[in-house]
């Protein structure tokens, strides 16, 4: 890439302009991690967290987020969002997560389904902290994207085969 997209000829940060820019169908995944202990794991499934259930509470927190980015992450755009979708899995060492995010748009909707994921896990341990202060939050990642001059993305499976 010959020039950067967000920087003005002056070096100042910039919106970039989309306005020439097709509007196409775009779909974004992204997914997080959130770990914690067995003792934590078990009081979400047995519905016995101090602050009522988690993973629904994330899972809606994650479609407020994906639709308030713009307001979030400085250079992003408004976007009119078709479809959020953020799902919640209870898994033996804490909660997988993942959002879905769609639009018909000039520009694409990763940071979105980014944005979703990364709130999601942050209400999972809002919701837990009272059970469990050492829950980590990982691996906040685009699973994959459609749409778009750059075409799309889908992750791969690294060398230890996980995705």
């Amino acid at each position: 890439m010959s020039q950067l997209t967000h920087l003005d000829e002056e070096g100042h940060a910039r919106m970039v302009d989309t306005s020439e820019k097709p509007v196409t169908a775009r779909r974004a995944i992204a997914s997080a991690r959130v770990s914690m202990s067995a003792e934590t794991v078990a009081a979400i499934r047995n519905h016995t967290t101090p602050k009522g259930d988690p993973l629904e509470t994330a899972r809606l927190a994650g479609i407020v987020a994906a639709k308030r980015t713009a307001e979030l992450i400085p250079l992003c755009h408004p976007l009119p969002l078709t479809h959020v979708e953020v799902r919640a899995e209870l898994q033996d060492r804490g909660v997988y997560l993942e959002a879905e995010v769609t639009t018909r748009a000039q520009t694409g909707v990763e940071m979105e389904a980014l944005t979703a994921v990364s709130v999601a896990a942050l209400t999972v341990y809002d919701m837990c902290k009272a059970l469990d202060k050492a829950i980590t939050i990982t691996d906040i990642r685009l699973e994959s994207k459609t749409g778009g001059k750059s075409g799309d993305y889908r992750r791969e499976a690294n060398p230890q085969g996980t995705t």
